[in-house]
């Protein structure tokens, strides 16, 4: 039965000129359909060379004020692109390369910024700043093109950063060369000779002004001593009675006056002196009060005499203590550099009033004896008592006149070369003033206010102790970096003498630095560019774009033919032909109920015999389809298959498989079929993984890929083609026959209870006249 309607079949399709015409062409239109797609996209990506793509540059260039060396990574952009042929490089003005964009004429266009360069050497400064191309892309003109032209412009861009990386590498090694060379000539080495000693020169200069910073230092030091000692001097002075207090009380106004005019150290000496005189003046009072009571009462004055005597020895120990810290400031005196032309004046000046101040102690020493023999002297003999009483008074004269010289002495000598080595005194004779408005209320205001000056000066003190400390240090620092010049200097020129491992170390580092400058720089410079080469090593090669791409438009073209074939070609059989068949004459019998499928079973011709008896030059047509798209691909086009054969055999399979599917959803659903074998269509254009790799498609999509025929027949094309790993091919071939269970099961069994249902459908689509 299915033999029978197969011949029929072949002999309608060859009756006449128009049915062979139409049934080669049913064969030949499918091939057409791949080859057009394949020779159309052989090499795309090889045809750039029309596409035009606008360059403007506008770089005006970097020289550094350092190195004298241009860089203009423009220009170099431009040089390179007129050896680059991959696009049709458009030179032009950037406005005319805006436009162009706009306009349609070019595709693209590159426009390179004013300050580019500038940008670029930002890379050494701590403001970087990251060189930007602007590039312009007309996107509606090709939905291709934007992404060949985005290809040109990562060359350009690859090419920037190739050549700033080689330029930059080869200016830095050109200059390491010539201070190299540089470092080894007469000159460099004179040079070096004259940076040393001006360094040395610096380093002693730095030791001396921390030297003479400590000398200040200590004479403040010396200051603070005699302001502690005058302090103590008006403190004893005000012992001496009542009334050499009221005198400190009178002359009030008087100091008051010094210390608002700024008062000093000096000034608290003359004070104090000052006061010791007007003691004496107390003194002399109180022995002529004494004197003059020998007539009332012997033993009072006597008593006076004695404690007059005790007072004025227990004030001598405050000279002592006033020359002692003379001498101290001598010693500070004595460290400062003998280039102080003050040095020698200030320390005869303190000599001198070292003197007076031991005559003034004598003085004192001479009185405090007489008064002690005078209270003797008082009880026995009258006549020598009044002339004790002269001597007494007299030396108090003396002793006023040592006072008044010591205080002359320092104000004339001391005082002036003292305000000129330290400005710092009048700080501390301020706070002497203080002490001396504090004296006139109570002694002892006098212990705080000179603890005040104690503290500032030593304050002071510790700030020049500072100063003394970062100047030896950065002596040594300076004497360290001469130190290093002079081993790198020996170290240049080859002098090591082999025993020092820090010279070893800096010649070997040395050697280093001369290999590398003697190097070609060129060869550095690239290497440094592109320190790494990609090396591509291809697996299951393909030899061009359109062989990679011919699986998908062949097994596309061939689902194409099949829907072609189910659109020109009745997929029922009527019952004229049943009756031929079965040799019942043109007709079936009137038994046989309305034409349909099925209905000739009762004479033997079952529904499975119209399935495949029809099915057959189906088949025939999709085999010689599928042997035409595969042949023409291989030895027309000259799509690489490795394995011929297998590419062959693929077609076939795929060509029975598509033509089956579409067959049956034809005759199971009429038109409605073909309408749902297009769909299928479109989705597997979209969902095979023909174009793109099925990872990068929707997830909808790759749940799908495994449930349709498009991307096993594809994998196991391209297997046939570049070679296969494993079973691949075999697996893939499997999979692909798989897909005629659900055909063929749809065809045989499961249409039977739809097919009143598609003749009811049918019938009242044809009554619309339209469908």
């Amino acid at each position: 039965m299915i033999w029978g309607i197969f011949k029929r079949d072949m002999c309608h399709a060859t009756r006449n000129v128009i049915a062979v015409i139409v049934s080669m062409g049913l064969v030949v239109v499918p091939a057409l359909y791949a080859w057009f797609n394949i020779a159309a996209s052989w090499d795309p990506y090889g045809n750039t060379k029309a596409l035009k793509v606008a360059v403007a540059n506008n770089d005006k260039g970097y020289k550094s004020d350092l190195i004298p060396v241009r860089v203009n990574v423009g220009e170099t952009i431009i040089s390179t692109l007129h050896a680059n042929d991959q696009l049709d490089w458009q030179f032009v003005k950037s406005d005319k390369a805006i436009d162009g964009v706009k306009s349609g004429e070019y595709y693209a266009a590159i426009v390179i910024p004013k300050g580019f360069s500038a940008d670029m050497m930002t890379l050494f400064s701590p403001d970087i700043k990251h060189a930007q191309l602007k590039y312009y892309l007309n996107e509606k003109i090709n939905p291709i093109a934007p992404h060949i032209t985005d290809q040109g412009a990562t060359t350009v861009v690859n090419t920037i950063d190739k050549t700033f990386a080689k330029t930059i590498a080869q200016v830095g090694l050109d200059l390491a060369s010539s201070i190299l060379h540089y470092s080894q000539s007469p000159q460099m080495a004179e040079y070096m000779r004259n940076l040393n000693g001006n360094l040395t020169t610096t380093a002693d200069t730095l030791s001396g002004a921390s030297q003479q910073v400590t000398s200040y230092s200590q004479l403040l030091g010396s200051a603070n001593d005699i302001v502690d000692s005058t302090g103590k001097l008006l403190a004893s002075a005000t012992k001496a009675g009542k009334q050499a207090q009221n005198a400190l009380k009178q002359g009030k106004s008087g100091a008051t006056s010094f210390t608002s005019a700024g008062a000093n150290v000096t000034s608290s000496v003359n004070i104090a002196l000052d006061q010791v005189s007007g003691a004496f003046d107390q003194v002399a009072a109180k022995v002529n009060k004494a004197f003059d009571a020998i007539g009332k009462g012997s033993d009072t004055a006597a008593s006076q005499l004695a404690t007059l005597s005790e007072q004025i020895s227990s004030g001598e120990s405050l000279y002592d203590t006033y020359i002692t810290s003379l001498n101290h400031m001598r010693e500070s005196v004595e460290q400062l550099p003998d280039s102080d032309s003050a040095k020698q004046a200030l320390l005869e000046a303190i000599d001198r009033e070292i003197t007076l101040l031991e005559a003034a102690k004598g003085d004192s020493q001479k009185l405090a004896q007489q008064l002690k023999d005078a209270s003797t002297q008082v009880t026995q003999d009258t006549a020598a008592a009044e002339r004790s009483r002269k001597e007494i008074l007299n030396r108090i004269t003396s002793a006023k006149q040592s006072i008044s010289n010591v205080r002359d002495d320092y104000a004339t000598n001391v005082k002036p070369k003292i305000d000129a080595l330290a400005s710092t005194v009048s700080t501390l004779i301020s706070q002497t003033d203080s002490m001396i408005t504090q004296l006139s209320g109570t002694a002892d205001g006098l212990d705080d206010v000179t603890g005040d000056v104690g503290t500032n000066v030593t304050s002071i003190r510790s700030t020049l102790g500072a100063i003394a400390k970062k100047l030896d240090s950065s002596a040594a620092t300076v004497k360290e970096l001469i130190t290093k010049l002079e081993t790198g200097g020996n170290a240049g020129d080859g002098n090591s003498d082999g025993g020092d491992g820090d010279n070893d170390a800096d010649s070997g580092e040395s050697d280093e630095l001369r290999a590398l400058a003697t190097a070609n720089a060129s060869t550095l410079s690239t290497l440094i560019s592109a320190p790494v080469a990609l090396h591509r090593v291809s697996v299951y090669p393909i030899a061009n774009y359109g062989s990679a791409m011919a699986p998908f438009y062949t097994i596309l073209s061939i689902w194409v033919g099949a829907i072609i074939l189910c659109a020109m070609l009745k997929v029922t059989i009527s019952d004229r032909e049943k009756a031929h068949v079965l040799g019942l004459g043109d007709t079936l019998p009137r038994i046989a109920g309305p034409s349909g499928p099925g209905n000739a079973s009762r004479w033997g011709l079952r529904l499975d015999h119209e399935y495949f008896g029809r099915y057959a030059i189906f088949a025939l047509l999709a085999l010689l389809q599928g042997t035409l798209v595969c042949l023409g691909d291989t030895y027309f086009l000259g799509v690489q298959a490795n394995h011929a054969l297998q590419f062959l055999a693929v077609g076939w399979l795929a060509a029975l498989v598509f033509s089956n599917i579409v067959y049956t959803l034809t005759v199971s659903f009429g038109d409605i079929g073909k309408a749902v074998a297009v769909v299928l269509l479109v989705m597997q254009v979209a969902g095979s993984g023909g174009t793109f790799p099925i990872e990068t498609l929707p997830k909808f999509f790759q749940m799908l890929y495994p449930f349709l025929p498009f991307p096993h027949a594809i994998d196991a094309m391209h297997a046939a083609m570049a070679g296969s790993y494993g079973n691949e091919y075999l697996l893939d071939m499997v999979y692909l026959a798989l897909f005629l269970i659900p055909s063929l099961l749809l065809g045989l069994m499961l249409r039977k209870p739809v097919i009143r249902l598609n003749n009811w459908v049918s019938r009242n689509l044809e009554s619309t006249k339209v469908m």
